[in-house]
Order: C-alpha cells, then structure tokens, then sequence
C-alpha cells in the first residue's frame, strides 16, 4: 500500500503525514489539508458483503491513514464504533417511498457528526502519541448546532485534550443548544456568540491563523487543533458510510454488482457530500450528487452558475444546521477541480474573504459535473416531511426533509429512476417543534419543545433516545457568551 503524504489546499504546507495533518487541523497557511492522490478502494464493494461496518471503515481508512498501524486503527475503529451507538449496523438504510434513508444519526448525540467525531478523538490521542507533541491539545470548533455536541461528547475528559466550542446563540434549536450547555467533562467549554455561524467560523479560522496567539499559546503548553471538518480526521470517517450503504444495497439485493447509484445530502459546510465525492473517486459506483439547500442557497447558485457569492441576506431556517452561506469544505472541491492548483485555490479563497465572491471557469466547472444542485424552501421542507409520514409513516427531520425534497423535484425534472440514498442527518427528536409542526400542519406557538416528546414517540413509533431522555433534567454547564470580536479574549480567558 502507497503512504499517503497531506499538503495545503493554498500550497503553503507540503508532505505532511496523515497524523501530522489530523493533530494540526488547518495548514499554518489556512488552507486545509488534502492526500497527495485519492486512492482506489483495493477490494470490491461484492467482497465487502457481509462484513461489519467496523470491517468496512478499516478497508476505508487504511488507504488514507498510511502511517497508522493495522492495529492502531483497528483499535480507534474499535473504541469509537461500540455501545454508543444503539443499532449494531451503525447507520443502517430504511426504505421509504422508493429511496434509501441512509440513518446517520444513531450515536449518542442523535446527529451524523457523530459518525466522525466518535472516532476523532482516537485518531488525535494516536496522532499526538506517533508525533511526541507535548502540549495540551485545545479543540477550537465552531457549530452550527450539532458539531459542537458530538466532538464535546467525544472529548470529554479525553486526557491531554481541551475542547472549546462557539455557537450561534440565537442561530441553534433549543434541544442543540441544551445538548452543548450541559455538557460534561472537565476540559469543555462552550460560548454562545451574537452572531451567524459564519461569524463563528470566521472568527475560529481568524484565530488558527494568529501566529502571535499560537506562539503565546506554545508557551503556556497549549497547541491548537479542530474537530470541525475542515480536520481531515474528520472527512476520512465520513467517507466509510457511503462505501457501507452500498454494499448493504448490494447484500440486500437492491442493487446488482457495478450498478450505479445517486446520493442526495443536505448540504451546510459541504464536508458530508464531498466525502461522497471521493468515494465515488476511489471507485465506487455513483452518478450524481444531490446537493441540497435550504433558503440560504449558496450552493444552489454556485452550481448553477459557477459563482459562489456570500454576500446576501442570512436566513435562519427550521433547519439551521445547513444555515450557511461559507461552505469551508468547498474549498477542497475547488482545489480538486483547478487539477490541485495551490495558487489557483489561494487566489479564489483570497477573493471570497475580501470581495465576498469569486468566480471558476468552464474547464473547472466541467470536473464538477458529478454534482447538482437543489433547494428547498421551509415551506416546501415542512410539505415534504408531512407527505412522507402521511404516505409511508416515516418521520424524518427538518435537514433530511430538504434533501429528500430536492431528491423529489430532481426525479420529477429529469426522469433519472436510479436507486438513491438519502444522508438522514439527524432524529426527528433533535427538532421537535419544526417537525411536529410540519406534521400537524399547525403552528406549535410558545410549546416548550419537551413537552412534544410524547406526540412525537407516539406519532414516529420510534422511542425517545437516551439523548433527549436524559436532557430535560440535566444542569446547565456553561453560560459564556461573547461577541465575534471577542473569541481570542475569550479562548485566552478560559485558557487561564
């Protein structure tokens, strides 16, 4: 097997090991990390028949994550696929209304992100012990609302870690921001901002590219690293689930040997759909990409027109986890469809910040003709998860439901009948009161979200996951709050 070397989308990093990249998480240049070449899946989706879904992550993995041993990453697969999750497939697929929900959100904090962040902490605990660092390791994330709980529950009291989440204080659902204000584990933070998720996410990367701060930090023994997807630690796990979901279709019998299937994902930062993408790069039979977005369609009109623009009004939706108008993961499509040009990639970045928008041309649109962008409306989102439910009894939530209308309106417009799987992001119960709301058809007014729960077990047949169970009665934790300018202050401050 060929080692796998990492280098800066910008160009200012080159070479660095799959574990040099996971510790440090974004290239001192801000760019993000990516392999050298995308390898090929070195054994056919027909010979994974039968294997688990830990079998199958370490048939994944192992091509991206050449300097760890077979029996260091059996072992992080081991420690982060176990009880945690409350189905033994890990992600398994329902069928409903003639496409394949894939179920990415049976973890411990009932959304995709843990299918990533349960492994994480193992892949960075591993990557500091290969590469002798000796600093406390400061997770400095930034969430839209689901990010921050899962890496904090996979952190918690992980030794020699600290972890520090900022989040869109008025730009989350209560049940998320519940999840990340009661977290335990000595080594947690979490701050509420008065601002987007943009403003989080901008001030985080303003913060990794701080020289001065990160020399300040060194000397205090702190070293800073990230758990959102811009960490290639991240993007690695997620690429496991579309390989899983289709050898689970083949072992079913749903599809045969070789046939091609589509993928719909709603989309925010646009990690979820690119680990897709390279799926399909490394072999794996796949036609289109369904890029789905909500009202803050961004992406939408980028693949319409090859112009990403960020500049536009900033809607909060009823699925505010794609709330998003800088999709940083983007950046690595752009990257791979310039033919890997560091200074092509750089110059682009470079006007996004500065101008707000930036154009590519016809020959780098043409390499990302595998996608297609969609969008759905809040109305049409609620519309489509009530149709769903009053047509097959299956309740999804308000991000699965854009999806799974794009995917609708896409088979409508274009007639393509090839099997689909749906990336299901998140339980219904994340989003109580958007879902029973859509269900109902009626306004849920000032209801406090638990009180829904009962409606919701009732209305779902599913039970209500530990998850929820345990967080009405659980204390508040955190209660930090700052503004965007203040998050270096803050991090420095909590950092004492």
């Amino acid at each position: 097997m060929t080692d796998i070397y990492y280098s800066s989308t910008r160009g200012g990093e080159r070479g660095a090991t799959a574990s040099q990249a996971i510790l440090k998480g974004l290239a001192e240049d801000g760019g993000l990390f990516m392999p050298d070449k995308i390898p090929a899946l070195d054994i056919s989706p027909a010979k994974m028949v039968g294997m688990t879904y830990r079998e199958i992550a370490y048939e994944v993995m192992k091509l991206y994550l050449t300097d760890f041993t077979e029996d260091e990453l059996k072992s992080c697969i081991a420690s982060a696929y176990d009880s945690k999750f409350d189905t033994e497939e890990i992600a398994p697929l329902a069928r409903a209304d003639g496409a394949y929900y894939l179920e990415l959100f049976h973890g411990s904090t009932i959304a995709f992100k843990d299918m990533a962040l349960s492994i994480l902490p193992h892949l960075m605990t591993v990557s500091a012990r290969k590469n002798k660092a000796d600093h406390t390791i400061v997770i400095l994330t930034a969430t839209s609302g689901d990010t921050g709980k899962a890496a904090m529950a996979g952190f918690a009291d992980v030794e020699g870690t600290r972890i520090i989440v900022f989040y869109p204080k008025n730009g989350v659902s209560r049940v998320q921001e519940l999840q990340m204000l009661t977290q335990k584990g000595e080594n947690t933070s979490v701050v509420g901002i008065s601002g987007n998720f943009d403003d989080a996410q901008n001030g985080v990367k303003k913060i990794f590219g701080d020289r001065e701060f990160a020399k300040e930090l060194a000397e205090r023994g702190y070293q800073l690293s990230s758990a959102n997807s811009i960490n290639i630690g991240r993007l690695v796990p997620q690429i496991v689930y579309y390989v899983y979901a289709y050898v689970k279709l083949l072992e079913h019998g749903e599809i045969g040997e070789g046939e091609k299937i589509n993928i719909t994902v709603p989309t925010g930062n646009f990690g979820n759909i690119l680990a897709a993408y390279l799926a399909k790069r490394m072999g794996l039979p796949v036609g289109t990409l369904l890029c789905a977005s909500n009202d803050n369609k961004v992406l939408y009109d980028f693949f319409c027109t090859g112009v990403y623009d960020r500049r536009r009004e900033f809607i909060l939706t009823s699925s505010p986890s794609m709330d998003i108008l800088i999709s940083s993961n983007l950046e690595r499509l752009i990257y791979l469809s310039s033919g890997c040009d560091a200074a092509k990639t750089k110059e682009l970045m470079a006007s996004l910040a500065g101008e707000g928008s930036y154009s590519v041309s016809d020959e780098m649109r043409e390499q990302m003709s595998d996608f297609r962008g969609g969008f759905a409306t809040q109305e049409e989102n609620a519309a489509e998860i009530r149709r769903l439910y009053d047509k097959t009894g299956y309740l999804i939530d308000t991000h699965t439901g854009v999806a799974s209308c794009v995917y609708r309106k896409y088979a409508a417009e274009t007639g393509d009948k090839t099997k689909t799987v749906i990336a299901s992001t998140a339980s219904p119960y994340k989003f109580l009161k958007s879902v029973m709301e859509a269900v109902s058809g009626t306004e849920k007014g000032a209801a406090d979200e638990f009180s829904l729960i009962p409606e919701m077990e009732r209305v779902s047949g599913v039970p209500v996951p530990a998850a929820i169970r345990d967080l009405e009665a659980a204390a508040i934790r955190h209660d930090r709050q700052c503004s965007p300018e203040k998050m270096r202050e803050t991090v420095s401050d909590i950092l004492k």
